[in-house]
């Protein structure tokens, strides 16, 4: 069985959107550890909210570069969990259909790789509620970005999780990688 892991870049108070403040901390070891995640999953599950802006961001890079990341995330296969998105644009991407928990369960029954996921939202709380998700992987950056924090929209959430692994980056990134308690 497939392996989900939910990779999400953050700040140090829980922002995720837009992270632009990613760039100063990327470094050749998160490069490294970024590939090593790529290398590791022939398919990507979103939300819709994730879809919408890497859709619009990871087209306009330049995929002869090997140092953007632009040529995996273009053409890996791509799901979408969103009841809206009718016609997506973005190369190999499918929208999932019906019940979210049976599709995700679908796809990790085939044979291939990990399937990554970016972002937290409701769609991994959904999958963790369900036992779907197999690590979370938080990569905490040394920045204040004072905007709405990964918690707002997920204040019905809770979870308990297993610390996998810690790397520390000279660059003062800290990632955090968990496994989900089972749901009692």
């Amino acid at each position: 069985m497939r392996k989900l892991v939910n990779s999400t870049y953050i700040t140090l108070d829980g922002v995720i959107e837009n992270p632009m403040w990613t760039a100063p901390y990327f470094d050749a070891e998160a490069m490294a550890l970024a590939g090593e995640q790529t290398d590791a999953a022939d398919a990507m599950l979103m939300g819709r909210a994730t879809y919408d802006g890497m859709s619009l961001a990871w087209p306009q890079q330049d995929e002869s570069d090997p140092n953007t990341g632009a040529a995996y995330f273009n053409n890996v296969k791509k799901y979408v969990a969103s009841t809206t998105l009718t016609n997506p644009t973005w190369k190999n991407t499918e929208v999932l259909q019906g019940d979210l928990v049976e599709a995700v369960t679908a796809l990790k029954a085939q044979e291939g790789k990990n399937i990554i996921q970016y972002g937290f939202g409701s769609v991994t709380a959904q999958l963790i509620r369900a036992g779907l998700v197999d690590e979370v992987r938080f990569w905490i950056h040394p920045v204040l970005e004072g905007a709405a924090s990964v918690t707002a929209p997920l204040t019905d959430f809770t979870a308990a999780f297993d610390l996998v692994d810690t790397r520390v980056h000279k660059s003062g990134v800290i990632v955090a990688s968990y496994r989900p308690k089972p749901v009692a």
